[in-house]
C-alpha cells in the first residue's frame, strides 16, 4: 500500500457477535475520500469503536467488506495490514519502560527500517509535534498527559501509514490541553492530510475535527452522513436533530475561523507618531479608541485618551490586549477568549503576531445572522466589568 493517504470505503459491513440478539453493526456503508477526517459519533453502545475496528481488523467483519484504495482489507494479513495503518487510543498505550524515541520508532523497525533512517524519523516527528530532541531519551512517565498524546500521535505517524485510525484520543485530556491538542492536531492534518478515522462521543469535538460526520444510532445503524455544516443545518431525522443539540447556531461557531469572517478595523498607532494622524484614523476606524502597537505592529494594549493627550502618541494604556487571537483560530474557541476575558473585543495577529484586525462580539454575530439587538452588552455580559 502506497503511503499516501487512501480512499476508505465502508460496504454493507455488519458485524454480529455470536449469541447477541442483535448487530453491532447494521449494514454500514459510507465512503470517504482520501485525505479527509471522517468522525464516527454516536451514543454508547452504538457499535463506533467496533466500525472503527473492522478497518485494520482488529474485530472480524461477519458480512461485507472494507475496501482501503480499493482493496479489501481482507485480502492481506492482518498483522501486515496493522503496520500500514496508524492507530491512537485514548488511554495513549506507550510502553512504559521505553523511551520516548524507543516508542516512536516501534513500527519503523518492526518494517526493517535502517537505525540512520529510523533516527531521523524520530527528529523529525519530535520537531512536527512540537517536543524538543531533549526528549528523546525520557520515558512516557516524566512527560505530561498531553506530552504522551502527542508521542503517541508521533508514534501512530512514524510509517507515514496511509490511513489513521483514532479511538477517543482526547478523551482522557483536561479540557485545556485536549483544546490545545485538538487545534495542533488540525493544523498538523492541515499539513499532512492523512486519511483518518476518528472516534468519540462528543457531537462539538466532531464538529470541530471532522470534515465528514457519521452520526451512528443503537444498533450500529447509520442515521446520518454528512459534512458538519450540512449535518448542523439539515439534520435527517429527530434522532439526529437531538443528538446534535438545541445550539446548532452556536455550534456553527466550530465550522469557521476568525480569518473567515470580516474583522473589524481597528486604529493603530506607535509611540511617538503624530496624535493628529492617530485621530484622523479613529475617525475611519470601526472602534473609538486605538490599538498600541510595537515596532513589529504587534500588540501592547488599548491606548489611553491620556496617551493621545499631547502632539506625540505617549504610551499609557488605558487596557491590555486581552486576549490576542490567532487568524487561524476557531471561532468558537476566540469566542471563549473573549467571554472568559470579559471583553467585546480582542485584537487578531497572523503567524508573526502583528495584527491585522479585531474580532468583536458584534462581527461573530453577523456571521450568525443574529440580529445587533440580541448581542449581550457589556453590561449584561461582565455587570459592567469589560475590560474595554
Amino acid at each position: 500500500m502506497s503511503t499516501d493517504a487512501a480512499s476508505l470505503e465502508f460496504r454493507d459491513v455488519v458485524k454480529r457477535y455470536p449469541g447477541a440478539d442483535e448487530n453491532a453493526v447494521d449494514e454500514l456503508s459510507l465512503e470517504l475520500p482520501a485525505g479527509e477526517i471522517c468522525v464516527l459519533v454516536g451514543p454508547s453502545g452504538c457499535g463506533k469503536t467496533t466500525a472503527m475496528r473492522m478497518v485494520n481488523r482488529m474485530i472480524d467483519i461477519t458480512t461485507g467488506d472494507i475496501l482501503l484504495d480499493g482493496r479489501s482489507v481482507t485480502e492481506r494479513k492482518a498483522a501486515d495490514l496493522r503496520r500500514d495503518i496508524g492507530y491512537v487510543i485514548q488511554q495513549i498505550g506507550l510502553f512504559p519502560h521505553r523511551t520516548i524515541a524507543d516508542n516512536i520508532a516501534t513500527v519503523p523497525r518492526l518494517l526493517g527500517w535502517d537505525k540512520q533512517r529510523v533516527s531521523e524519523r524520530i527528529d523529525e516527528l519530535l520537531d512536527l509535534i512540537g517536543l524538543g530532541s531533549e526528549m528523546r531519551d525520557r520515558y512516557p512517565a516524566q512527560l505530561s498527559g498531553g506530552q504522551r498524546q502527542r508521542v503517541g500521535v508521533a508514534r501512530a505517524l512514524a510509517a507515514d501509514p496511509p490511513l489513521m485510525l483514532m479511538d477517543e484520543p482526547f478523551g482522557a485530556i483536561d479540557p485545556i490541553n485536549r483544546e490545545r491538542l485538538q487545534n495542533e492536531f488540525l493544523r498538523l492534518q492541515a499539513e499532512l492530510r492523512k486519511t483518518i478515522v476518528f472516534v468519540t462521543h462528543d457531537i462539538d469535538e466532531a464538529i470541530k475535527m471532522g470534515d465528514r460526520i457519521a452520526v451512528l444510532r443503537k444498533g450500529g445503524r447509520l442515521a446520518q452522513y454528512a459534512s458538519p455544516a450540512e449535518l448542523l443545518m439539515f439534520p435527517a431525522d429527530p434522532f439526529v436533530e437531538d443528538f446534535v443539540g438545541a445550539d446548532r447556531a452556536l455550534k456553527r461557531l466550530a465550522l469557521q475561523r476568525v480569518r473567515d469572517i470580516e474583522l473589524w478595523n481597528g486604529a493603530l498607532c506607535r509611540v511617538g507618531e503624530e496624535t493628529s494622524a492617530v485621530r484622523a484614523r479613529l475617525a475611519e476606524a470601526d472602534l473609538e479608541f486605538p490599538l498600541l502597537v510595537d515596532g513589529q505592529g504587534r500588540p501592547k494594549g488599548w491606548l489611553s485618551e491620556r496617551g493621545l493627550s499631547g502632539e506625540r502618541v505617549r504610551e499609557d494604556i488605558r487596557s491590555r490586549a486581552e486576549p490576542v487571537l490567532d487568524l487561524d483560530d476557531i471561532l468558537r474557541d476566540a469566542l471563549s477568549d473573549l467571554l472568559s476575558t470579559e471583553t467585546m473585543y480582542g485584537p487578531v495577529v497572523d503567524a508573526e503576531g502583528t495584527v491585522r484586525g479585531v474580532l468583536s462580539l458584534r462581527a461573530i454575530a453577523n456571521a450568525l445572522n443574529i440580529a445587533p439587538e440580541e448581542v449581550p452588552s457589556s453590561a449584561e455580559l461582565a455587570s459592567g466589568a469589560l475590560t474595554q
